[in-house]
């Protein structure tokens, strides 16, 4: 009986021991797993890009790491096309219907608002050359508001005139393409304030 015991206990030892080596096995199996799929990601995000010859190492990071800067550098591309204008009736249609891609139809409200005032004929009618600096964006994240604030220079033949711009509009995540790159559709967009700041009158010698 001593015998039969001891071989009992030795062969519920042995099973408790191949039970819990099975499920050592099937937690580290799991482990590498889990492991390798995230160096797989992690490797996924890393990219190489050639400047000239030398391959440099760069790292991929999602929209939502870098979601302020790429709006704030979307409003400021878009202000730069829309109101960037010089005596060229090709020009013009180019660099507006490149700003259009950037926003909803208050863009384009706004656009055919100006063209029926004939604002665009008188660009190129008085040679005038219109440029916009950023001075600031205020932008929130979690509402995806924006304020573009900034400075409008208009050169005509014997003047320079400043004024001084401030919009305003939402942000709305779309798919990237080619003519939208920063995947954010400027909407509801509006002018809060257009109004001279300064004129100088060009001297010629």
């Amino acid at each position: 009986m001593p015998v039969l015991q001891n071989l009992e206990n030795k062969i519920k030892l042995t099973f408790t021991i191949s039970v819990l080596v099975i499920i050592a096995c099937i937690i580290i199996s799991l482990g590498s797993i889990f492991i390798a799929r995230g160096m797989v990601a992690d490797s996924r995000k890393s990219i190489y890009v050639l400047d000239g010859t030398v391959p440099v190492l760069v790292h991929q990071t999602d929209q939502d790491a870098s979601l302020a800067v790429e709006a704030k550098a979307d409003v400021e591309a878009f202000h730069h096309l829309f109101f960037t204008l010089s005596p060229d009736d090709k020009y013009i249609q180019y660099t507006i219907n490149k700003a259009l891609y950037l926003i909803d139809e208050s863009g384009a409200a706004q656009y055919n608002a100006l063209k029926e005032k004939g604002f665009y004929n008188n660009i190129v009618g008085t040679s005038s050359v219109c440029t916009i600096f950023c001075d600031s964006i205020k932008f929130d994240q979690r509402s995806m508001k924006f304020i573009y604030y900034g400075r409008q220079r208009i050169e005509r033949r014997t003047s320079i005139l400043y004024r001084s711009l401030v919009t305003a509009g939402s942000l709305r995540r779309i798919p990237r393409s080619p003519n939208n790159p920063y995947g954010l559709l400027i909407v509801n967009w509006r002018t809060l304030k257009n109004q001279d700041i300064e004129q100088q009158a060009k001297t010629d010698f």
